[in-house]
């Protein structure tokens, strides 16, 4: 366990809230200064931290908790019949680990993401300063899981490996392709690789019940959600 307790924190004024319509919200996050090891982030991220670029952070609303902290026991998880099919329907995918970086080819792949999906959020419109700033960090243990059809492109998982688990960051895919479900794909194959590398945990962010675009995580079930300082199983 590393020693939070000289960890200086920050919040946010009040801002438009990303996920939830006419409420604002308030972000708690760690002094940029400090010196974030491998031992910290997993900490924090057991307290329900998320990174964003060089920055770790988590909601910090008054009189609301809707975004919790959610992450998958990958030693239990049993793929439905759906992700089962998804499976299939993308064997024929080659995986290759890459440093974090930038190339055209990622970032063409990012744009096409951002302005097909996100074209109404706070991330539209894409640039290459927000995929570098975003995505990379000088101090995570960060790799860039790229899905490949032949030589084609096809996805994107931005992973963080911590001491109990596996950070799924962002994933950006293909939007042309909806049979795929390359979003879900990626997720079952992180929690694959949690298995791989013999890690308890795939950390998927924060899950909120009343945002569509954040349901999606109920489905990969057992399923923990912090809730008042404790993990626990998501009913």
């Amino acid at each position: 366990m590393s020693d939070l307790s000289t960890l200086r924190f920050f919040s946010t004024p009040a801002h438009t809230c990303s996920y939830l319509e006419d409420r604002e919200a308030t972000t708690l996050f760690v002094d940029p200064h400090a010196r974030i090891t491998n031992r910290l982030y997993t900490d924090l991220s057991r307290m329900g931290f998320r990174r964003s670029g060089d920055y770790l952070y988590r909601p910090h609303c008054r009189g609301c908790d809707a975004c919790i902290p959610a992450r998958v026991d990958t030693r239990y998880f049993s793929p439905r019949r759906r992700h089962r099919r998804i499976l299939r329907a993308n064997r024929d995918l080659r995986v290759e680990r890459i440093e974090p970086v930038y190339t055209p080819e990622l970032y063409r792949l990012y744009s096409r993401y951002i302005e097909s999906r996100h074209g109404n959020g706070d991330m539209y419109p894409p640039s290459q300063e927000q995929f570098t700033s975003f995505l990379m960090s000088r101090w995570s243990d960060t790799a860039f899981y790229c899905f490949r059809e032949g030589d084609r492109l096809r996805a994107v998982a931005v992973t963080d490996r911590l001491e109990d688990g596996l950070s799924a960051v962002y994933t950006f895919f293909e939007p042309e392709l909806p049979r795929r479900s390359l979003g879900t794909w990626a997720i079952l194959w992180q929690i694959e690789e949690c298995r791989r590398q013999g890690l308890p945990w795939l950390y998927l962010g924060y899950w909120i019940s009343a945002c569509a675009k954040m349901r999606y995580k109920d489905d990969f079930r057992p399923l923990q959600l912090l809730r008042n300082g404790r993990w626990e199983a998501a009913e």
